[in-house]
């Protein structure tokens, strides 16, 4: 079953480009991974998601059900994680989060206080006395404190530090073993490739490609390192090199294709080093880029 449904979903800001023509669908229990730089579209995708803006055109659901037709109805059973957080400052933590649960129908204190806990979140503070990590943290709890069936993260984890995204990221992953449905928007290509089963790539407002993260690594170039006596980057013309780079006596370089063909111009040097690796998330994301 397919908890988020998008079909030729474009949005345009007057003349201005938010997204062009994106169709992509998102699986019951999946880790979702949505990236891209800074402009590319993603938290216009996410908004339309959550009705905070309607499409110029295409259609957009979750759960089944019209975005736009149900906002109310489906925000109900989602939970959201901004990439930017903003609180009335006067309230205390506990206040705050005391009436974000009010919105739900169900009992949500014990979980709010089992999340803080979690969080390391002091909830007997004012906001306007919290850094930006620790109201970030209020974000977290508040996201998350009515045990959605669909969490979406935009950018979640900038100004916590490394020790409070390994617990966040702890947590996700708890709440996807629960059964949760996560959407994780990012630049940070690390994190997609730590946690996400699949991942799409969005570049100027349009989907460029979707895959599982696995196969999205195999599937392309390999990253080899070759080290040998009177080497020469001539002898490397072949189809399927890319980003070749020479440092002394060693070569740096992608390459896809019939390993059996460059390992064969490999073997015509007497070799002193090779490894032959799987690209990072980082440097696939890059080579579609480029």
């Amino acid at each position: 079953m397919s908890v988020i449904e998008v079909s030729h979903l474009t949005k345009y800001y007057g003349k201005a480009r938010g997204i062009i023509d994106v169709s992509f669908n998102v699986e019951e229990g999946e880790i979702y991974g949505f990236i891209g730089p800074n402009g590319a579209g993603k938290s216009t995708t996410i908004r339309l998601f959550l009705s905070l803006i309607y499409p110029s055109s295409g259609q957009a659901k979750i759960f089944g059900k019209d975005c736009i037709q149900f906002g109310p109805e489906i925000r109900q059973e989602i939970g959201y994680l901004p990439s930017e957080v903003f609180y009335y400052e006067g309230m205390k933590v506990l206040d705050l989060l005391k009436y974000s649960a009010s919105f739900y129908k169900k009992d949500s204190t014990e979980r709010m206080l089992d999340l803080a806990d979690t969080m390391e979140l002091d909830l007997k503070r004012r906001i306007d006395d919290l850094s930006y990590g620790n109201k970030k943290k209020v974000a977290i709890v508040q996201g998350l404190l009515h045990q959605p069936k669909l969490i979406i993260l935009d950018e979640p984890t900038s100004g916590l530090d490394p020790l409070m995204q390994k617990k966040f990221f702890n947590l996700i992953k708890e709440e996807n073993q629960r059964g949760a449905t996560v959407f994780f928007s990012s630049h940070i290509l690390s994190e997609v490739q730590r946690i996400c089963n699949r991942v799409a790539i969005i570049k100027e407002g349009s989907i460029i490609n979707i895959q599982d993260i696995k196969s999205l690594q195999k599937d392309n170039y390999k990253k080899i390192r070759v080290t040998a006596k009177n080497l020469e980057a001539n002898s490397f013309s072949l189809p399927g090199i890319n980003n070749l780079q020479q440092e002394n006596n060693t070569l740096n370089f992608f390459y896809k294709g019939d390993l059996n063909m460059i390992l064969k111009a490999i073997s015509a040097y007497d070799i002193l080093d090779l490894s032959i690796e799987e690209p990072t998330l980082e440097e696939i994301f890059m080579h579609y880029y480029e």
